[in-house]
């Protein structure tokens, strides 16, 4: 599954938005894959952060001035946050960049992680680091559907709640984009969620 992933997301154009002057970000989509399962890691961030304090979010941050690029930063802020080493990251390519409601152009990288290495969650960031199998999104067990208005339209993003975190926001939608180029999810994102629909995919 990840050579298929490799080629889809290689092959993928990200689309381009209008983001000139906004400050940036970079996040690393890290996935692994344990018997040949793919999962992705996600983080829980401290309570004790001033912005998206308590919610899941991938691994990452804002664009440093010295940063060379916004793969650079989300390599770096990964390292920052959990330990992850940038050589140990396979980096496969970036998906369309997203402004978070902070007003920052946040741009995410599909990167390939060994399915085993050390994780040390910096504690004044990081309240806790977890996995969830590619599969679980396949299936969009999704817990409810939340309408956002972003440029000039309208989302409709799956909310999901995995072993009592809440996946929602930018991070649901960055991860429905994903398994939707990488896997074929066919998670709709540009018309209401239709539970009928769902059934008859099954």
């Amino acid at each position: 599954m990840l050579d298929k992933m490799r080629l889809r997301v290689g092959e993928h154009r990200p689309r381009e938005i209008e983001g000139a002057g906004l400050p940036e970000a970079g996040v690393l989509i890290p996935v692994t894959c344990v018997h040949d399962r793919p999962e992705i890691i996600l983080t829980v961030r401290s309570q004790r952060l001033s912005t998206h304090s308590g919610e899941v979010a991938f691994p990452g941050g804002r664009r440093d001035p010295g940063d060379v690029d916004l793969q650079y930063t989300a390599l770096r802020e990964t390292h920052e946050e959990i330990g992850l080493l940038p050589e140990l990251v396979e980096v496969v390519g970036p998906l369309g960049s997203l402004v978070s409601r902070f007003g920052i152009k946040v741009t995410p990288y599909v990167g390939i992680v060994p399915d085993v290495f050390d994780l040390v969650p910096n504690a004044g960031e990081i309240e806790t680091v977890f996995r969830v199998p590619v599969s679980f999104f396949l299936e969009d067990r999704r817990e409810m559907t939340h309408r956002i208005d972003y440029e000039g339209r309208s989302w409709y993003v799956p909310s999901y709640r995995f072993d009592g975190h809440k996946i929602w926001g930018l991070t649901a939608l960055m991860l429905a984009e994903f398994v939707n180029i990488a896997f074929d999810a066919d998670i709709e994102l540009n018309t209401p969620y239709d539970e009928d629909r769902k059934q008859e995919r099954r």
